[in-house]
This record gives structure tokens, C-alpha cells and sequence, in this order.
């Protein structure tokens, strides 16, 4: 097996093997705790512009089916792998996981200590990494790595969004808008599910030409990035919210609603991506189990409540702090009366949202979990009851 080496902004580095494309490939490190869906993971557009660490020790025992993508194509920059596994063993294979990596052209390295890296990330916070078979230097990649441009500062919806809008001219009983910011085909198919026509638009699209689509509804879709960076979508929100559009979000789509209505947003420490979440409804006090994938999240001091921001992910705050949390309502800088109406019960952080006077909520997590468990699929139902009532 070739040779490969992974390097991290901090000088450190580990060698290991190429298992996939060769080349060299630089991103932002960050580690998913998923047992299974890693064929989600590498399709989920979210990932655009990150190497992504598996933590469960061994990929590619299932190989890869034509039916579990999230997207068109791989969107992750780079894989880290402890073991590869060459041949998958499911009746649902039509090719391994080598395969499909070196078709889609990405550099992916085995044979990493990924135990010890993940808690390194944990304990520091995440960090720029570079994978290369090409140059195997530890000096002279760690050289190159200095030159790449943060990830916070890009637009990199751009490179996930439909460019023109895309209807599935389906005549179904309701309409929805989605603002494609990088959205999961598991969120269509959920809204199909439920009867919805759905219409995915560009997410610089402007709200008079979403207006003459004459929808029921409006979706923001998850992506890639930070939400900060999306002037052009946050206007739109804004200007659904004026129009009193029935409006939800997920994951990105929570963040930028969030900002639209004064709210701000922070980089985590280390963020949250898995499968294995515990989030609290702090409205009927059940705890689900969720899928998540997010960098960014929603500062609940921006809408007037203290106490339950956790910056550090320490994960013994929220025991102390939001057991007995229940109404939590606070307003924004621009007068929005805005309820946490779920909270992260790994860490406390912001895991959804609704506005009091509007009709209009958000979550942080990803309900349609592809892959991961069903416990927050009633988004959907909520969001249609929501639509249909207006």
C-alpha cells in the first residue's frame, strides 16, 4: 500500500496508508462518532471543505449502495480511517468503499491512531489538516497548510446550491419552497413523504421570485459553513418573515434564521457529528436521539438568556444547568420574542427554536437522520400541521 501522510496546523502529523485516490487535499479536521452511515456522511453536503475523522474503528464492512446518498457525488475534501475494510459484506453492495473513493477522486488515509487525534481535537478544538501521498514531508506539507484560507471566512454554499430553481412539478396537496443551502435528499424525501410538491431554489434567490411560486411554505436547508458569511439568504428570511410565510429550518437553516432575527452565532469548540445526540424537547420534556452535524451554533445570550451557554462543550454543564429548564423565551436585538424550545443534553447548547409572534421554528439537528435514529421525525408532521393551518 502507498504511503500517505496527514498533517495538522498545529505541527503535529501522522503517517499512515492510502486506501483511495492519490493526491493532496487540505480542510478543516473534524471527527464523526457514527457507528454506521458513512456513505451519508461522505454524500452529505455539509461536510463540503472537511477532512472527516471516523471514530468507529473499522469502514467499509457494508460497502456502498446506489440507494442511501445524500447528494449526487462525495462532498467531504478528505477521510481518515483507523482500518478499511476492502470487501464489504451486505446483499445491498454494488461496489466497496475503495472503489467508490477512488471514482469520486478522494484522497482518504488508514492505519491513523483515531482514537488519540479525536481526543486531541476534543481536548484543543478543531484544527486545519492536510492529507498528502504526494508530498511526504511533515516540514514541507505542515508549509503549504499555513496558506490555506480559513473555512469560516468562504461562501461554500455556493459550490452545493442549485444554481436555477428546480421544481418536481409534482401535484401533491401542499407546496413547499426549499432554499437549497446544501439540503440532504433525505429532507425531500420526508417532505414527499408527507404529500408536499417540493420546489428546491437557489439560496441567493430573490423573495419577489419566490413569491411568483406561489408556495405554501419555506424550508432552509442544512449546509456547509458559517451562516454569517450568507447575507443574500439572511435578507431572504427576513423578508419571509415579514410576509408571515409559514418558515422552518434545519441545522444551517436554523442558524441563519436565528441571525435574521437578531440573534448571532459562535464556532464550537469542537461541534457536534453522529448519530448518538441526546437533545431534550424542553416543551413536552422527552429526549430524543438524534443525528447532527453542525460547527456553528446559536448564542442563546443574543436573545436575552444567560446561564446556558457552554463555549467549551464541557460536558458535565448541563447537568447543573437545564434539567429543569422549561419556558425558556427571551427577544433578540431586533425586537423578536424568540423560545429555545430544545436544548443539547451533551453539553447544553441551542438545539432549536420558534418564534413567539410568527410562524415560523427551527432545529439544530438533522430530523430526516440519514443515517441515525427516527426519533425526531415529527419535524415534518409539525411543519405541515403549521402550513396547512395558515
Amino acid at each position: 500500500m502507498k504511503r500517505a501522510l496527514l498533517v495538522l496546523e498545529d505541527g503535529s502529523y501522522f503517517y499512515g496508508s492510502s486506501f483511495a485516490a492519490e493526491g493532496e487535499v487540505f480542510g478543516e479536521l473534524v471527527f464523526n462518532t457514527a457507528m454506521t452511515g458513512y456513505q451519508e456522511v461522505l454524500t452529505d453536503p455539509s461536510y463540503t471543505g472537511q477532512i472527516v475523522i471516523m471514530s468507529y474503528p473499522e469502514i467499509g464492512i457494508y460497502g456502498i449502495n446506489d440507494s442511501d446518498m445524500e447528494s449526487n457525488t462525495v462532498k467531504v475534501a478528505g477521510f481518515v480511517v483507523y482500518r478499511n475494510v476492502e470487501k464489504p459484506s451486505n446483499h445491498r453492495a454494488t461496489k466497496s468503499l475503495v472503489d467508490y473513493l477512488r471514482e469520486n477522486k478522494i484522497v482518504a488515509i488508514e492505519g491513523i491512531d483515531t482514537r488519540m487525534l479525536i481526543r486531541k481535537i476534543r481536548d484543543k478544538g478543531v484544527v486545519n489538516g492536510a492529507i498528502s501521498t504526494q508530498d511526504l514531508d511533515p516540514i514541507s506539507l505542515a508549509g503549504k497548510l499555513k496558506f490555506m484560507q480559513k473555512i469560516d471566512d468562504i461562501d461554500l454554499v455556493k459550490n452545493v446550491s442549485v444554481e436555477v430553481v428546480e421544481d418536481s412539478h409534482h401535484e401533491y396537496g401542499w407546496k413547499v419552497a426549499v432554499v437549497d443551502c446544501g439540503c440532504k435528499k433525505g429532507i425531500i424525501r420526508e417532505l414527499e413523504r408527507l404529500g408536499a410538491s417540493v420546489v428546491l431554489l437557489p439560496y441567493t434567490i430573490d423573495f419577489e421570485d419566490l413569491k411568483r411560486l406561489k408556495v405554501n411554505g419555506v424550508l432552509v436547508s442544512n449546509g456547509p459553513g458559517n451562516p454569517a458569511v450568507l447575507d443574500r439568504t439572511i435578507v431572504l428570511i427576513k423578508q419571509i418573515l415579514a410576509h408571515r410565510m409559514p418558515l422552518a429550518g434545519i441545522c444551517l437553516g436554523h442558524q441563519l434564521l436565528a441571525l435574521a432575527v437578531g440573534a448571532s452565532t459562535y464556532k464550537m469548540k469542537f461541534g457536534h457529528r453522529g448519530t448518538n445526540h441526546p437533545v431534550k424537547d424542553l416543551e413536552t420534556q422527552k429526549v430524543m436521539i438524534t443525528t447532527q452535524n453542525h460547527g456553528f451554533a446559536v448564542d442563546p445570550e443574543s436573545i436575552g438568556i444567560d446561564g446556558i451557554k457552554n463555549k467549551d462543550q464541557d460536558p458535565g454543564f448541563v447537568f447543573e444547568k437545564t434539567q429543569s429548564l422549561k419556558d425558556l423565551v427571551g427577544k433578540s436585538t431586533e425586537g423578536f420574542r424568540v423560545k429555545i424550545t430544545h436544548l443539547s443534553l451533551n453539553d447544553g447548547t441551542v438545539e432549536g427554536l420558534k418564534l413567539v409572534d410568527y410562524p415560523a421554528f427551527c432545529v439544530q439537528f438533522h430530523p430526516e437522520a440519514s443515517a441515525g435514529p427516527h426519533d425526531a421525525k415529527d419535524f415534518f408532521v409539525d411543519f405541515m400541521r403549521l402550513v396547512l393551518s395558515r
